[in-house]
């Protein structure tokens, strides 16, 4: 046990002997940090906090919805018994000037606090917020460390990558292994900064997704417009895979539940390939980010990619800007204006070409009648030049318009 969870413990167990009664202090994701055991009735959510050392989603949600935003004092939770939580829970925020840094929770079934037991639930507060932000201090400065590290290990500069993997060894801040990456990313266009709520929600998926794995098997940087968890495994390679794509879609849940207030989708999650060794780390976050990036810019990959089944988008990701642009045939380019008024008509090629050239189901998924559909694709020829009859002319076309959208990762 860590001398924080140490110290965490021995001032729970003190209080619940104080009072004879059930104690516990979860971080402020609602992950359990100390408890002491039951004197009375248990139930579903503390059974699977104690078991897991964490809670679901719903129930990390409904907590912090009624749990009041300024707080500063006890507080009651109602049970909600669809969720776990059959029993009330009476709450006390842990703040270290004003910064939250946790809760010490009592069951509301042992019965009410009030008197002196509420004032020595305040002052294991205050307590608990000295041990938590001393804490906070040390893991900051071991953090700014690895920040420092893992940039120079996704760098261009082979020197770095490679003096950086050496360090993170010898520092003990990651095992050894064959390394993947996830990156998550928002909604934004072009050129166009995330929102300061974006980047928070990126960071806290993020950081969820970390605390999913065991102890130096990931590293995390946050960046201005994504954030990255590398990752190392052992293992057979299926295994591998498997697990990798479970931790997206939590990451991605997180995130999605993070992002509530935005537009959905507003989250996508990319997912890099394994390779040899820490020195390759480069590679597994360039496969990850663009994984994300063509599954936000395309919108047709998903909201969980792994780079494996980028397909053609892998390749074309590749090139720079000139090039991607050269490649749009000269007769859809006018089409793709955006002040252009052929938007339904590029809609329809686009789904109809994605289709297979299957009219039936392109008129049924954009719920137009299948007159109306070849009315269109007819339009497309008269004013690309193209005949949709000739496969080269659909590849043509089906080329161009992911060209297109792949512009916009540039």
């Amino acid at each position: 046990m860590t001398g924080v969870a140490s110290d965490l413990q021995r001032l729970v167990d003190h209080l619940g002997t104080r009072l004879h009664r059930s104690v516990a202090i979860d971080d402020p994701s609602i992950r359990l940090l100390a408890y002491t055991s039951h004197t009375g009735e248990v139930d579903r959510a503390r059974t699977e906090s104690i078991m897991r050392r964490r809670v679901s989603t719903e129930l990390t949600s409904y907590l912090g919805a009624q749990s009041p935003s300024h707080a500063d004092d006890l507080f009651t939770v109602p049970a909600c018994p669809a969720i776990g939580l059959e029993t009330d829970r009476i709450g006390m925020p842990i703040l270290y000037e004003d910064s939250m840094l946790g809760y010490l929770w009592l069951i509301g079934s042992d019965g009410p606090v009030t008197g002196q037991d509420a004032e020595s639930v305040r002052e294991a507060s205050r307590q608990a917020a000295l041990i938590l932000h001393r804490e906070r201090l040390t893991v900051e400065v071991t953090r700014s460390r690895e920040r420092e590290l893992v940039r120079d290990l996704v760098s261009p500069d082979a020197s770095l990558r490679a003096e950086a993997a050496d360090e993170l060894i010898e520092e003990d801040l990651i095992v050894a292994g064959q390394i993947s990456a996830i990156v998550a990313t928002a909604d934004h266009g072009p050129s166009e900064p995330l929102s300061e709520q974006q980047r928070l929600a990126l960071h806290i998926a993020v950081d969820y997704g970390q605390h999913q794995l065991a102890l130096k098997h990931a590293l995390a940087l946050n960046r201005p417009d994504h954030s990255l968890l590398l990752i190392t495994q052992d293992g057979s390679q299926p295994a591998k895979s498997a697990a990798l794509e479970q931790l997206a879609q939590k990451v991605h849940q997180r995130l999605t539940l993070e992002l509530r207030s935005q537009p959905a989708p507003s989250g996508w999650v990319g997912i890099a390939g394994a390779h040899r060794n820490l020195t390759d780390a480069h590679h597994a976050y360039h496969e990850a980010r663009r994984a994300a990036d063509v599954a936000r810019i395309t919108g047709a990959l998903g909201t969980v990619v792994p780079y494996s089944r980028l397909g053609v988008y892998a390749l074309l990701a590749k090139l720079p800007p000139h090039e991607l642009a050269e490649g749009i045939h000269p007769g859809v380019r006018p089409l793709l204006d955006p002040d252009s008024t052929h938007r339904d008509l590029i809609e329809t090629v686009q789904v109809y070409l994605d289709n297979a050239a299957d009219a039936q189901r392109t008129a049924a998924e954009l719920h137009i009648h299948r007159a109306t559909l070849y009315y269109r694709l007819r339009r497309i020829e008269d004013l690309s030049g193209l005949d949709l009859s000739r496969g080269d002319d659909r590849l043509a076309i089906h080329l161009s318009l992911k060209l297109a959208q792949l512009t916009q990762l540039r």
